[in-house]
């Protein structure tokens, strides 16, 4: 019963919310919001309270909430605020994949040359952009998982997961690149232990590598077991450095020294617009060098 309040058909209740008649019927018949009461030729009619829940329902399917959680939302078996949470989350998901469809197509529409334009297309076929992105999520969330990355790490991971906004192509050729390199079990594997071995040496790491470029760099022709070789290692390592030291060291260079570890590096530096000016000589020999160094004169010092 009405109770004396103004009540509304379902034409009315049209003029008033500026619904269709039809998404009226369709809401109701769906239980999201009940007439009030019926006419007694059988009619639909609401009241004040249900003009304000068609708006709210109005409200949340223009959010992309649907019918069920809408129902939830006005039965208060579920709250407004958890149905906003997932929504975001999918709407960020949504979000991301335009933007990374967006820097792709951008990236084909900046191509000056036809044979550039086939080796990406060629590179799409073979996997959409969609599926790089879930390879290299994945890539990150199991590589990581369980290993305190500090800050600066944490930004370098973020630089994989996100193109920028408005890349350049080599960037886009990088994050392509990049997806079928971190494919790969055997690497993901060896980025991991590199991860877990550079917190033990995270206070020193790039002076460290810095420092094995230059040093061991210039003595490659010197056999590393000898004993130029053995003062080279020292100029690089205090030889006072204890044993245990001395084996996180040589597992972290037997991780690195690889050809792929270093194109990584250079990938992420693209992706984060870090690109030399010219190639920089690759610092894997001098890694090896400096591993078959400490794994020659490492017995002899202590």
């Amino acid at each position: 019963m009405n109770n004396g309040a103004e009540l509304y058909t379902v034409g009315q209740l049209a003029g008033r919310t500026g619904l269709s008649v039809h998404t009226i019927r369709f809401w109701s018949d769906s239980g999201v919001v009940p007439p009030t009461d019926r006419s007694p030729g059988g009619y639909r009619l609401y009241d004040a309270t249900a003009v304000a829940r068609f708006d709210l329902v109005r409200t949340l399917r223009d959010l992309g909430i649907g019918l069920d959680a809408v129902e939830a939302i006005l039965t208060r078996r579920v709250a407004v605020a958890e149905v906003a949470e997932v929504h975001v989350r999918a709407l960020d998901a949504e979000i991301r994949t335009l933007k990374l469809r967006r820097a792709v197509l951008s990236t084909i529409a900046q191509r000056a040359s036809t044979t550039e334009e086939a080796l990406l297309m060629h590179e799409l076929a073979r996997q959409s952009a969609e599926e790089r992105q879930v390879v290299i999520d994945r890539f990150v969330e199991e590589t990581f998982a369980g290993v305190d990355l500090d800050d600066d790490a944490q930004v370098v991971t973020g630089w994989m997961r996100e193109l920028p906004d408005d890349p350049t192509p080599g960037q886009v050729d990088a994050w392509l690149e990049l997806a079928d390199l971190v494919a790969d079990d055997d690497f993901r594997e060896r980025v991991r232990r590199a991860a877990t071995a550079g917190s033990a040496l995270a206070s020193h790491g790039f002076e460290l590598r810095s420092l094995i470029v230059e040093q061991a760099g210039r003595a490659l022709a010197t056999a590393p077991e000898s004993r130029e070789g053995r003062a080279v290692l020292h100029r690089i390592c205090d030889p006072d450095t204890p044993r245990d030291e001395h084996r996180d060291l040589c597992r972290w260079l037997d991780t690195v020294a690889d050809a792929r570890m270093e194109r990584y590096w250079e990938l992420l530096a693209a992706l984060h617009g870090e690109q030399p000016p010219e190639p920089s000589p690759s610092a894997v020999p001098a890694f090896r060098w400096v591993l078959a160094a400490l794994r020659a004169h490492t017995s002899d010092d202590q």
